[in-house]
């Protein structure tokens, strides 16, 4: 049984921790507060994942590190820099394979399909952050200090999922209230089910083809808020989803009062023009399929 060290207990480090124990691997989950979930296999730490030492000494005998990390979307700046160093040093000293969990930031606005090919081009602080994350593990595998590898996805659905549809308008569907949505909801948009991401992260740490590269995590055909919203209702049994488009001026006030809602903003452009993840190429190195939509959807019922 190898030994997998998860920095972070949110949803994907959740996920992957529970996919990994329940194949038989030992995991190490590292928080700061000691959470994450109960298992048999899985041992759970209280740790500042920052502090390079303390991280080195817990991932001595790991054959990989899962950087599944979360700051508070308002601290992406301050938090991400020490937190992606620190992980970054410990694989370098220990030999572990680095595996770090994305989003799509990084391309900034695209026209047509995403693919694994297109270059770092950020447009927003978040992407840019996320960018320079990858830049430097990318030449810490060229320099031969590392085996590095990135699992990129795009907006969560699922159990906990945590984005525009998962936690402002899933719960208002099921609910059979109206919800008030800050994005376009007629616009084909990329939605990821959790635990796909969780099973390419790992399909990528065994894998010696994955590493040096980025890797989608598979994707189904994209759909609208509306199209999602009317098929999760269907599924719940409760009645045709009444939603309505927020104006952007009530947006623009309510990060005025929230710093989420703040950083918000500038990740809008995501959701004004069809936003389509290409993941044909994990699909077929890894042999991976992307779960039903359907049973992605039931899970946030």
């Amino acid at each position: 049984m190898a030994l997998h060290v998860i920095v972070g207990a949110g949803v994907i480090g959740s996920t992957t921790a529970r996919q990994l124990a329940d194949a038989g691997e030992r995991v190490r989950i590292i928080t700061r507060s000691g959470g994450g979930p109960e298992h048999p296999a899985i041992e759970r730490v209280a740790a500042d994942a920052t502090d390079a030492d303390r991280l080195t000494e817990l991932t001595r005998t790991a054959a990989t590190i899962y950087n599944c990390a979360s700051p508070l979307y308002h601290q992406w700046t301050e938090r991400w820099p020490p937190l992606a160093t620190a992980m970054l040093t410990a694989a370098e000293r220990t030999g572990a394979g680095y595996v770090l969990t994305c989003n799509l930031y990084g391309y900034g606005k695209v026209d047509g399909s995403m693919t694994e090919g297109l270059p770092m081009n950020p447009m927003t602080v978040k992407g840019g952050v996320r960018a320079r994350m990858w830049h430097e593990a990318l030449a810490a595998h060229a320099a031969g200090k590392v085996r590095v590898t990135e699992v990129r996805a795009s907006d969560f659905v699922g159990r906990d999922a945590r984005s525009v549809f998962g936690q402002m308008v899933a719960p208002k569907v099921v609910a059979g209230k109206a919800a008030l949505v800050p994005v376009p909801l007629d616009v084909p948009h990329s939605w990821t089910y959790t635990g796909d991401v969780a099973r390419t992260l790992i399909a990528a740490g065994r894998d010696d083809r994955s590493w040096g590269r980025a890797w989608h995590a598979p994707t189904n055909p994209p759909g609208t808020i509306r199209e999602l919203s009317v098929r999760l209702a269907r599924l719940a049994g409760v009645a045709e989803p009444k939603l309505r488009r927020m104006p952007y001026p009530v947006v623009w006030m309510g990060g005025l009062f929230d710093p989420i809602a703040k950083e918000f903003r500038e990740m809008a452009y995501q959701f004004d023009k069809p936003f389509i993840l290409d993941s044909s190429l994990s699909e077929k190195t890894f042999g991976l399929a992307p779960t039903p939509l359907d049973e992605a959807l039931r899970e946030m019922i």
